[in-house]
């Protein structure tokens, strides 16, 4: 008979969660699926491949059957579809790299001070948890976590569109990272130019996928933080991705307003978001990512689409759109300078 009343399964669950984690950032460094990738499907030509014990290769390959990375046939190990894109390193969308950030010594102390983090409303590692000036594990994020911003780099550019009756148009990306989103966007038509604003080691990982997109004598750098460089302008689009989940709402209103003033007549503000529905609960994991931002910032959150609304109209925006991005877990907010 099925069980009654609760269970202790949720708890072990979620208390074991890291095993999963560990589980695969071993799978990662030995290298597990590039070698059944490349034909290599039993315990010992896994074992010799990857230089690991057949013991522990059998152990940790079974595990990763079972937590859905791979299928076992017989004595025979495959990839699921997913194992297939995200962690074969001769992969486009290889996801290996990003586990330097995502697992990384400052993000993980973060979490390890979250009762702090609650008790205090944010961050407890520093005064500006992982946004402080010119943090080098930026450049971690842009060069891990390319591939995964790729598909919504791309359906951001569709929502940006291309320029109107083939006029330049001119594309300012705040926090650029990885310089993905404008370089997506000038990929669509010759007529766009990029200025990509980042502290200075973040855009030479800009600077170098621009080179290998053809693009690069489209795209302009400009070195600095956010807050205190001068933006330039006027621009036709501004595009704030990913940037201000970090801050609170006057500082965000902060950074709306700087992008208005840098718009030209008609210009767009275009954000890319995680933004959970009004109940914060759903969709997920969009929802979650909240608990992120209370654990690595002062006092970063997931906003609302009205919370965005309200604070691109305190900038003096005329109006905002919202534009769901499936199959991703993210969303865009199209702000109206006039």
């Amino acid at each position: 008979m099925p069980p009654t009343g609760p269970t202790p399964a949720l708890f072990f669950d979620t208390v074991n969660a890291f095993q999963r984690t560990e589980a695969l950032r071993a799978a990662v460094d030995i290298g597990l699926c590039t070698h059944i990738a490349a034909g290599k499907h039993t315990v010992a030509e896994l074992a010799a491949a990857c230089g690991a014990s057949p013991k522990g290769v059998r152990i940790l390959a079974d595990y990763m059957t079972i937590g859905g990375w791979l299928r076992k046939e017989g004595d025979a190990y495959h990839l699921t579809p997913d194992a297939a894109a995200f962690l074969d390193r001769n992969s486009p969308a290889y996801l290996g790299d990003a586990l330097d950030f995502l697992l990384g010594p400052e993000l993980r102390q973060c979490f390890r001070l979250l009762p702090e983090a609650v008790c205090k409303g944010g961050t407890a590692v520093s005064a500006e948890g992982t946004v402080s000036v010119d943090n080098p594990v930026w450049v971690d994020f842009a060069r891990g976590m390319a591939p995964i911003m790729r598909l919504p780099a791309e359906l951001l550019a569709d929502v940006v569109g291309g320029p109107a009756a083939d006029q330049p148009l001119r594309v300012l990306d705040v926090a650029a990272g990885h310089g993905l989103f404008g370089i997506a966007v000038a990929r669509r038509h010759p007529k766009v130019t990029v200025t990509a604003l980042d502290w200075q080691a973040v855009l030479t990982v800009a600077a170098d996928n621009a080179e290998k997109a053809g693009l690069r004598d489209r795209y302009t750098l400009k070195p600095g933080d956010a807050f205190a460089v001068d933006w330039g302008g006027p621009y036709d689009v501004v595009l704030l991705t990913n940037f201000l989940h970090h801050f609170d709402r006057p500082t965000c209103e902060k950074l709306a307003a700087k992008a208005r003033a840098a718009l030209a007549p008609g210009g767009r503000a275009v954000t890319l978001e995680f933004v959970p529905n009004p109940d914060r609960i759903s969709p997920l994991p969009t929802a979650g990512f909240a608990l992120t931002m209370l654990a690595t910032t002062a006092g970063g959150d997931a906003y609302t689409f009205a919370e965005y609304e309200a604070m691109f109209a305190a900038a003096g925006f005329a109006r905002s759109e919202f534009h769901p991005l499936p199959p991703t877990g993210q969303q865009a907010v199209v702000s109206y300078r006039d």
